[in-house]
Order: C-alpha cells, then sequence, then structure tokens
C-alpha cells in the first residue's frame, strides 16, 4: 500500500488535471436537466390519465355485464 501523504499528493495531481466545466456549461447543463424533467413528468401524467381513462372503460363495461348476467 501507497504512503497516505503521496497518495494524497497525486489525487491532489489529478484534481489539477480535470477539465472543470464552465459556469455557461454548467448553467446549460442544468437547464437541460430542468426541461427534461419536466418534459418527463408531462409525458407520464398523460400516459397515466390515459390509461385511467381506458381503465375506467373497461370497469363500467365488465360492471354492466356483471349487473347483466348475474341478476
Amino acid at each position: 500500500m501507497k504512503n497516505p501523504m503521496k497518495f494524497i499528493q497525486e489525487v491532489k495531481q489529478e484534481a489539477f488535471k480535470v477539465s472543470w466545466p464552465t459556469w455557461k456549461e454548467t448553467l446549460q447543463g442544468a437547464l437541460m436537466v430542468f426541461v427534461m424533467t419536466v418534459v418527463m413528468s408531462l409525458f407520464f401524467l398523460l400516459l397515466d390519465q390515459v390509461l385511467k381513462f381506458f381503465l375506467e372503460i373497461l370497469l363500467k363495461v365488465r360492471d354492466n355485464w356483471c349487473l347483466n348476467n348475474f341478476t
């Protein structure tokens, strides 16, 4: 195992080699995440409403069928 001090020095050297994003790139990335979150939320809301609509129709048909056949 390496010397802990040497390890810390190597980590520090590697951190300086990293290409950090600019403030503009960071804001762009955050905005893209926000927009995609809103878009996907709306998509799943719409999907949920459509499935709910068809499920309600299916349950009404079943209820009517049960009432007609078992009474």
